[in-house]
């Protein structure tokens, strides 16, 4: 059987060779080709069973259509859901994707980042773990780099998060005009920059409604069940007992539920909960839960567009130093 080309494969199309060539390297959107003349090629393609010399390929145009993509806890509803959104944005760019899961380790990350630069990755989505910028700032001088859902102050590096402040804010807000005075906010990694500032979101809204006698305490030390859990049965078994809690995320918020459930205390007339994320299963508790979502699917398509420039800008591969912070909504369930 006659081996497909690029030119049989133009032939059998009707469009030219380059149109051909745009929509099979994942660049047909990029050069602005309509969806249905990318369909019908990919289409025909796959029925003539075309496939091109990958390994050729990279040798010729230096790169390998894969992406490293680091998380630091797969088993976190948010990191698997922001995962499959990146993953799926640079598949329908024609690239692969690696995935690891740094466990909030930095070494851990150290090491996985150093592994996908030796297999010459083209591009590294990250969620960083550690507390300076300084590793990752090296490492895009040879492979771009572009952070997201966590930053760094002070960093060149591109990124794309969600503000976190905002998001803090809203939700203490929110407490504190349904009459809340007892605001307990469990935190998740306290050296994490979400972590900190949604904290410094709940503190100004605090300070902002100093008239109202609102009280914050924080406590808690990861973005886990256990976390919530053990937090919020000492929390709610105390002499001070909040009258609200700020799940910092859907993971503590889980933790937050059994400890409630166990103490046998009524949601929300016990105590209220407010929780960082959205999911669909919190719509289907009793009572529905109260949170601030992100716009994860924002997140990953403005991230895969930024590392896309990125990695097609050969002479700077740092040029592109686009840093963006996308405001989260709050979407009103009963628990409060």
């Amino acid at each position: 059987m006659k081996k497909e080309t690029l030119l049989s494969l133009s032939e059998k199309t009707g469009f030219s060779v380059s149109t051909v060539s745009r929509v099979l390297s994942g660049k047909g959107r990029q050069y602005r080709i309509c969806d249905k003349t990318i369909n019908h090629i990919i289409e025909v393609a796959r029925s003539c069973n075309y496939s091109p010399d990958l390994i050729a390929q990279s040798l010729r145009v230096r790169r390998t259509n894969t992406i490293g993509l680091t998380v630091p806890n797969i088993a976190n509803p948010f990191f698997a859901t922001l995962a499959s959104v990146i993953i799926n944005q640079f598949k329908d760019r024609g690239y692969n994707t690696i995935i690891a899961d740094t466990m909030e380790n930095e070494k851990n990350e150290r090491h996985t980042i150093k592994s996908y630069v030796a297999r010459k990755v083209d591009g590294i989505i990250a969620v960083p773990v550690g507390s300076s910028p300084d590793f990752l700032e090296e490492v895009s001088r040879t492979v771009p780099v572009v952070l997201i859902d966590r930053c760094f102050e002070n960093t060149t590096l591109p990124y794309v998060c969600t503000d976190n402040y905002a998001g803090g804010y809203m939700a203490a807000e929110h407490l504190i005009k349904r009459g809340y005075k007892n605001i307990l906010a469990l935190q998740g990694v306290p050296t994490s920059m979400p972590n900190k500032e949604r904290l410094r979101g709940v503190a100004q809204a605090v300070a902002d409604h100093a008239g109202h006698g609102v009280r914050k305490n924080i406590a808690g030390d990861s973005f886990s069940v256990e976390n919530g859990y053990r937090e919020a049965l000492v929390a709610l078994n105390s002499d001070d007992r909040p009258d609200a809690i700020f799940a910092l995320s859907t993971t503590i918020l889980l933790g937050v539920i059994r400890a409630v459930r166990e103490l046998g205390l009524n949601v929300p007339d016990d105590v209220a909960l407010i929780s960082f994320d959205n999911n669909l299963f919190l719509d289907y508790l009793e009572p529905s839960v109260t949170r601030i979502g992100q716009p994860v699917n924002i997140i990953g398509k403005l991230a895969a567009d930024n590392m896309v420039k990125m990695m097609e800008c050969e002479e700077d591969k740092t040029m592109d130093s686009s840093q963006i912070l996308i405001r989260p909504t709050l979407i009103e369930g009963g628990s409060c």
